[in-house]
């Protein structure tokens, strides 16, 4: 079975919308985007800053609360009905829960056809991006670096230390069946 949906799964800064724009324009086919950023921006602000929601913590701790969960099986939920009404999806996320968000992932994928890639980045060169970003708390790419990808099981990774967008995306698109 074709690839149906591509989850790119690292932390802040690691390198993955880099990697999802390369990839919409290497693949042959039309490839939709989404990622954990434009689903966090969707939200009134009120929820950005909301136990209830999503709190961005001075040392770059992330917890998100109830209605976030909510929010979030929604948006998953939409995506899945993209992926099984016919289109290509790629999506960009952090998981913050390691396995339990890859399980979530799984529940509503359920039988399409998934390719599972793990974006890591060395926490020092992380931080350095999300230095230079200025868009992000900082600390928050050093403390996911490595734990968004505890108990995940992929398919691929790809480091993006050293290596360039484009070339990472190849190397996916080599994967994509």
């Amino acid at each position: 079975m074709a690839t149906q949906v591509i989850i790119l799964n690292g932390g802040s800064s690691s390198g993955k919308s880099g990697i999802v724009r390369c990839l919409q324009a290497v693949l042959p086919d039309p490839w939709l985007a989404f990622g954990c950023d434009s689903f966090v921006d969707a939200m009134p602000a009120k929820m950005r800053a909301s136990g209830e929601g999503i709190v961005f913590a001075a040392d770059g701790g992330v917890s998100v609360g109830a209605e976030f969960r909510a929010l979030e099986v929604a948006w998953t939920e939409g995506i899945v009905a993209m992926a099984r009404a016919g289109a290509r999806i790629i999506v960009d996320d952090v998981f913050l829960g390691g396995t339990a968000s890859q399980r979530r992932w799984q529940k509503a994928l359920g039988d399409l056809a998934v390719l599972w890639v793990g974006v890591r980045c060395e926490s020092a060169v992380a931080a350095g991006r999300e230095v230079a970003r200025g868009d992000r708390t900082q600390g928050m790419a050093a403390a996911q670096a490595d734990a968004v990808h505890q108990g995940v099981y992929y398919d691929l990774e790809v480091d993006t230390t050293r290596t360039e967008s484009l070339v990472c995306a190849h190397t996916i698109a080599a994967h994509v069946g």
